[in-house]
């Protein structure tokens, strides 16, 4: 098993795949790491010698920003967003979409599970 950036790879999957599991590598970044390492994109993570590894842990190290380092970055943007006080700062602290979704009906996953309130059903043909 192959363990990059902190992150033990799936053995059975391809590595252009494998390297996915990596935060903040994606199926693009993927494929350039592999091209600029010269490895080919369909030898399994199980079949990769340890200088195959290593050259991905150089070209990773010197060109991309992934796992700790991305993650930090990430939540000090958001630090930085809610500091200023900015639309999205305020969304961001409310836990509420941050990019302009609805939120009357669904963003379920963002404000999570209903809360009833008193009071606040439909009122159909009731009289006053």
């Amino acid at each position: 098993m192959a363990r990059i950036a902190g992150v033990d790879l799936p053995k059975d999957k391809r590595i252009v795949i494998g390297l996915q599991y990596i935060y903040g590598i994606g199926p693009t970044a993927s494929r350039k790491l592999l091209q600029k390492a010269g490895i080919d994109e369909g030898v399994r993570v199980r079949d990769l010698a340890e200088e195959q590894i290593s050259l991905i842990r150089n070209v990773l190290d010197a060109d991309y920003k992934v796992e700790g380092d991305l993650r930090r970055e990430v939540q000090f943007n958001i630090k930085r967003l809610i500091d200023i006080g900015c639309v999205r700062g305020l969304r961001h602290k409310r836990n509420l979409p941050v990019h302009g979704q609805r939120t009357r009906t669904n963003a379920r996953t963002r404000r999570g599970t209903r809360k009833t309130v008193a009071g606040r059903g439909q009122r159909r043909g009731a009289k006053k």
